[in-house]
């Protein structure tokens, strides 16, 4: 193991204290590390000589790969993986059941298949309520709710606004009641059984976690049900919280930044990254000047990072699927083997329902699933700014068809034997690679309508969430970036160049 840096040092000496730890650490700051030397450390005096601890992990292969690092008196886990120990494990037979269409489960609350409502201009048929259903009964069970209500209910494509919303809930959460009633019958059943079910269920239950200490990784993005078991323990374990503020790149699913409401511990940080060269540190603190971040980032005295146009990467890196499919098949036609981060399959179904509504059949994806035809599609893409994002898709089809789409896509290769990664930001999460591209729908601000003294439109404010997505997406390369789709930001005002700086012009 290298030499602990003296801000790992710092936390080493934290942790001895007893005191609860807040740990903003950085992209590719050796986090995981940092953790496991503290689960090391000598306990703090008045304590028991071997302590037990918890490591709480963002996914399982997360917490797999953490098993490695950990002695042995810290147990690796994710949160499900104790709801399912304490209640998880009565369920067992609801779990295994068949997968079925989300319809059909309406169809047994009482969602009928000839039903159907109108909402504005669009008509919300069975499917989609039924859809509306289930996820109300998901967002329900990521949330510290103890009912379900009205602020469940997903927001549909197509009628966002508060007043439309509102006349959805109020026919979806009758519905989405009875699902969750039907889910607390251990042996029987209508509804599939989720995983989020149960740790729903055994975040209720007010638990006590058998531990001495407690680890939460990736805490910028814990979902709030996860928060609420876990800030409970703080009377009887020390908690400590570890991850990136900067990197808090899941609020649209309900993630919470727990590090910036935890107030009861030691503020510490990790700086050093040992991901990269001074040149990218150099870009990602602007990125993080933007979102007012804690920290600032230093790179790596033994690394060389250069910001440069790279014409075949390793990776490229988009802010959405739909960018991720233009991006695969733009890769495709330059001949290269190309995989995509987390497999075809979520960017397929798009696909394929982009292809029944062409077809003139009613679409199933939940983005699409209210529009009855492509040219109303198209329209609300073009026109509407809740739609801007599904434009590139509209291009996409009208240009090349679903069909050479769908074609694309079957040609996708594992990323072992690939010569390209495509990927969604969020997928890229957590993983580097040499030499990395960022693709062309991380777009600019709006312009204000406003002008300067010469007469330009002023720049709009740069969104903060997107902002953290930029500041993850640039910090996934290791030797070679091409900010690409983020080059507008070395005109912006809010970019602050620095002076000598070598940024290159992709």
């Amino acid at each position: 193991m290298n030499q602990p840096t003296a801000e790992q040092t710092a936390a080493a000496d934290a942790f001895r204290t007893g005191d609860h730890l807040v740990i903003q650490a950085g992209a590719g700051t050796g986090k995981t590390t940092t953790l496991a030397m503290l689960a090391r450390c000598t306990p703090p005096r008045g304590r028991p000589p071997c302590r037990q601890g918890r490591y709480i992990a963002f996914n399982k292969a997360i917490a797999r790969d953490a098993t490695r690092s950990f002695p042995e008196h810290v147990t690796c886990s994710t949160a499900h993986a104790l709801a399912y120990a304490s209640v998880g494990r009565n369920y067992q037979t609801r779990l295994n059941a068949p997968r079925q269409a989300g319809w059909r489960i309406g169809a047994a609350l009482g969602i009928d298949a000839g039903m159907s409502v109108r909402i504005g201009a669009r008509r919300i048929g069975n499917r989609a309520l039924s859809y509306s259903a289930l996820r109300t009964v998901t967002r329900f069970c990521h949330s510290a709710d103890s009912e379900l209500t009205a602020q469940h209910v997903p927001r549909l494509r197509g009628v966002e606004a508060d007043g439309m919303h509102a006349q959805l809930s109020e026919i979806v959460l009758p519905f989405a009641r009875r699902a969750w009633k039907d889910l607390q019958h251990p042996e029987r059943g209508t509804v599939r059984f989720e995983h989020d079910h149960y740790l729903k269920m055994w975040a209720l239950s007010e638990p006590k976690i058998a531990a001495d200490f407690l680890l939460l990784d990736e805490a910028q993005d814990t979902n709030p049900v996860v928060e609420q078991v876990f800030t409970a323990q703080r009377g009887h374990a020390q908690l400590v919280l570890v991850g990136d503020s900067a990197q808090a790149i899941y609020g649209w699913r309900g993630a919470r930044d727990v590090m910036s409401t935890f107030d009861s511990g030691r503020q510490l940080t990790l700086s050093q990254s040992f991901r990269f060269g001074s040149a990218l540190a150099e870009e990602a603190n602007r990125w993080l000047t933007i979102v007012g971040a804690p920290i600032r980032l230093t790179g790596s005295p033994s690394l060389t990072t250069e910001l440069m146009k790279v014409t075949r990467p390793d990776a490229v890196l988009c802010r959405t699927n739909v960018g991720a499919m233009v991006e695969v098949i733009r890769q495709l036609e330059l001949g290269r083997q190309v995989a995509l981060a987390g497999g075809g399959g979520t960017l397929a179904a798009l696909a394929q329902s982009a292809h029944d509504l062409r077809s003139g059949r009613r679409p199933s994806h939940p983005e699409l699933m209210l529009f009855e035809s492509w040219e109303e599609l198209r329209e609300y893409a073009e026109y509407d700014p809740s739609g801007r994002d599904l434009l590139p898709l509209v291009e996409l089809v009208d240009e090349h068809g679903t069909e050479a789409v769908l074609q694309a896509l079957d040609r996708l290769v594992p990323e072992d034997s690939a010569e390209v990664t495509v990927s969604t930001t969020h997928r890229a999460k957590g993983r580097e690679w040499p030499t990395v591209r960022i693709a062309d729908d991380f777009t600019a601000p709006d312009d204000l309508d406003e002008q300067d003294a010469d007469g330009e439109p002023l720049s709009g404010p740069i969104d903060l969430a997107e902002a953290r997505l930029a500041y993850v997406a640039v910090t996934r390369a290791r030797t070679r970036l091409d900010i690409g789709g983020l080059s507008w930001i070395n005109s912006h005002p809010a970019g602050d160049p620095r002076p000598g700086l070598a940024r290159g012009s992709p």
